[in-house]
């Protein structure tokens, strides 16, 4: 189901505000690109540390998945929708990915245990949103 009014107001907003705030706390112009969430990537790091065995407050996953999520968008023309398996970014091809749930791992695993924001971007930039993961499967022999 798309998800639109109230919902995607909201996550416009709490992107927004994280634009906003990661350009006063980093000192440059935070934009929707990869350079960008490379740098919320090391932000989730250092917050990993504050937060401890505690995790990060669910406000915190939601504004940097919806910082993530339109990035996503930004650069594939993805749009916000809800399935069986949360809300993500659908693409053309009708794929999925899932930002809130990726910032949520790498707070929870961090970069170490390999859960990286920034390699979620890629993949959905460059292999999910292009069909290339799906074929890739396909020619390995295995389900798209």
């Amino acid at each position: 189901m798309t998800l639109a009014g109230e919902w995607l107001a909201q996550v416009r907003d709490n992107a927004a505000f994280a634009i906003r705030g990661f350009s006063e706390v980093s000192g440059t112009e935070f934009t929707l690109d990869r350079e960008s969430v490379a740098w919320v990537e090391g932000f989730i790091e250092r917050m990993r540390v504050r937060y401890g065995d505690e995790g990060a407050p669910s406000g915190v996953v939601s504004v940097i998945g919806s910082y993530l999520g339109e990035a996503i968008i930004a650069k594939t023309g993805g749009e916000w929708r809800s399935d069986d398996a949360g809300v993500g970014v659908a693409f053309a091809n009708g794929d999925m990915a899932y930002p809130f749930a990726k910032v949520s791992k790498q707070f929870d695993q961090g970069l170490a245990a390999g859960e990286s924001i920034l390699s979620f971007y890629d993949v959905c930039v460059d292999f999910i949103a292009t069909g290339k993961l799906a074929e890739q499967a396909r020619s390995n022999g295995g389900a798209s």
